[in-house]
């Protein structure tokens, strides 16, 4: 593996955690957009989709969220899938759960704090067996 390429993978994990909490903060203000209108609750599934890109708490992190699946491409040509996938969907998961915390959502603290440190500590053994 390149020099570098562990904190990329990192990177990636912590974009895609961070932007699927506020993605989801997002969904939930559009989902009240839907259930105040009766016209944008009655039309087909494709123009709610619309209107959900239209709500920029969404489609701003989608894009950035999208972005972050490039570089993951990008980032698998140069490192082995074995070790790639393991350490950006761990960071993923755990910047998620500790976004989602941040932005107020429920949360069990003791267990998302005891999964998070397990998570480091699967990142960390994945990593340091393939060197």
């Amino acid at each position: 593996m390149g020099s570098g390429q562990v904190e990329k993978m990192v990177v990636v994990g912590l974009i895609w955690g961070v932007t699927n909490a506020v993605m989801g903060r997002g969904a939930k203000i559009w989902d009240r957009k839907l259930k105040s209108n009766e016209t944008m609750r009655n039309c087909g599934r494709l123009v709610q989709w619309i209107y959900l890109l239209q709500t920029w708490q969404y489609s701003v992190p989608f894009l950035i969220n999208l972005s972050a699946s490039a570089a993951f491409f990008h980032i698998l040509g140069e490192a082995p899938i074995s070790v790639a996938v393991p350490v950006t969907n761990g960071s993923t998961f755990a910047a998620t759960a500790v976004t989602a915390a941040i932005l107020g959502e429920k949360t069990r603290v003791g267990i998302s704090v005891a999964g998070t440190l397990l998570i480091i500590l699967g990142v960390w053994l994945c990593v340091s067996s393939s060197w």
